[in-house]
């Protein structure tokens, strides 16, 4: 669901569009009253600094006893929830489950703005439940030393060295990146819950202007996720015999199939490329292993799309073509990026367009930190041959090389990849990933004008470079 504000009168809090939401999906099952059994309420953890959401929700569905679980941060809690509580339903654990969320950024950044922040209501107390493991720092100290703190900095060097390896032109490479997002645009205009419906062009996501300026080559506004949307979703799970007993129509079911999860090494700082994903690929071909699914039964497939490069990354290591439909809703920019939430409303999306082509499949991404943290799910509205499957591949992916990251470095170096930060329409500091002789990756920046504007014009990566005693970087000639 979308909430479209007019003016601040309109705001509503994240707590109430998840009310809304969940108000919507009991509407969707054709049975009244089902939340009041429900036993477990999950709710994605959001930038909102609500204590225990799930409980109010709970009490106000009618079901003041259910468990009340919460996640950590990150774009793959939704897919590891399903996981969750997929298992959970079928061990017997539990036979009904509430899941939702959502994030209220566009009416809070024109609040902040106008100087009138938006109150929010007290739900205090502690989650019974916190699904996904310990929280883990989402950038190396290496990188944070050198003030590499954001997802923006880090996922234009992805693109920047993908370019590279397929041996692409600066021009080329974003002709080609634009003409992606703009397949994706597409889809949002076909998807009524998207939150960007209006045509845009490739030309127009590619080229800077006063509404669509450049923020870390070779990134613009439109390349990246949209989190100025207020969204919310909810999902209702039970078990077979649950769905039967309350009678709920069988060609409303939905049936999650299989599920994978596992982290790739973390941070880029100690990946073997910048380029590949091989944690992705193993989580990718573990779960359609287990759903028994090859990727060319794949009636939609939904890309986790923060940025373009998560897409190239995803849609090579899985063997689909840039070319084919590659999201449901539309991506997160223009779907709608509601930060942690956005594999609900893909999820919620996929579950309309299964219903609507009975017998069909479909493949969900998510991912958390910078193309790190990966779990995918495996849908169809026909039931599967064995009941839900789930496996993590962290051993396999612990197995793969990786680099080691000096935290200085002075000598001769060849730059690896790059971006350019900007501020306003000039570039501000460049970022740079160098490698040692001895293949050992080194982060150095440049706040030298001249070279950053070059940067953003000519091909850097390969370049031959020196740091010199002081730390400042000097491409050879």
């Amino acid at each position: 669901m979308l909430n479209r504000i007019q003016s601040l009168e309109d705001t509503v809090e994240p707590l109430q569009m998840m009310l809304q939401a969940v108000e919507l999906a009991e509407q969707d099952t054709g049975v009244g009253g089902l939340l009041r059994q429900v036993q477990s309420v999950r709710v994605i953890r959001g930038m909102w600094k609500y204590a225990n959401p799930a409980r109010f929700v709970a009490e106000h569905v009618g079901a003041p006893n259910a468990q009340t679980a919460g996640t950590l941060f990150g774009g793959n809690q939704n897919q590891v929830v399903v996981n969750r509580t997929a298992t959970s339903i079928l061990s017997g654990e539990l036979d009904l489950v509430l899941i939702t969320g959502a994030e209220n950024g566009n009416s809070a950044s024109k609040a902040r703005k106008a100087g009138k922040p938006i109150p929010l209501t007290e739900t205090p107390g502690e989650y019974d439940l916190i699904i996904g493991g310990a929280q883990q720092p989402e950038h190396h100290d290496y990188e944070i030393a050198k003030g590499i703190r954001t997802a923006i900095q880090v996922y234009p060097m992805y693109d920047n060295a993908i370019r590279h390896h397929r041996g692409e032109t600066i021009d080329g490479h974003l002709e080609r990146v634009s003409e992606l997002w703009s397949r994706f645009n597409d889809v949002a205009q076909a998807n009524p819950h998207a939150w960007i419906r209006e045509n845009i062009s490739a030309a127009e996501i590619r080229t800077p202007s006063a509404t669509n300026r450049a923020i870390s080559f070779p990134y613009t506004k439109l390349m990246n996720a949209n989190m100025s949307v207020d969204m919310g979703a909810a999902l209702i799970m039970c078990s077979v015999e649950k769905a039967r007993q309350l009678g709920i129509p069988e060609r409303l079911w939905i049936y999650p199939h299989a599920g994978a999860e596992g982290y790739d090494h973390f941070s880029a700082s100690v990946r073997d490329n910048f380029y590949a994903s091989p944690g992705l690929r193993l989580v990718g071909r573990t779960v359609l292993e287990l759903a028994g699914t090859e990727v060319s039964d794949l009636a939609f497939v939904d890309l986790y799309s923060c940025f373009p490069s998560a897409v190239q990354i995803a849609a090579a290591e899985l063997g689909l073509a840039e070319s084919t439909q590659l999201t449901v809703t539309g991506g997160l920019t223009f779907g709608g990026g509601p930060l942690n939430n956005y594999v609900m409303h893909s999820i919620a999306r996929l579950v309309e367009l299964l219903r609507a082509q009975p017998g069909t499949r479909g493949l969900i991404t998510a991912n958390g930190g910078n193309l790190y943290k990966h779990a995918h799910g495996v849908y169809s509205s026909e039931p599967p041959e064995r009941d839900f499957q789930f496996r993590n591949v962290q051993e396999e992916i612990d197995a793969l090389p990786s680099r080691e990251c000096l935290a200085e470095y002075r000598g001769e170096v060849t730059v690896e990849s790059y971006t350019v930060m900007y501020a306003g329409e000039d570039p501000a500091i460049a970022h740079l990933s160098c490698l040692t002789p001895k293949g050992q990756r080194v982060w150095v920046n440049s706040e030298d004008r001249d070279l950053n504007l070059a940067m953003t014009r000519e091909e850097f990566c390969d370049r031959p470079a020196r740091i010199d005693g002081n730390g400042h970087l000097a491409i050879s000639a």
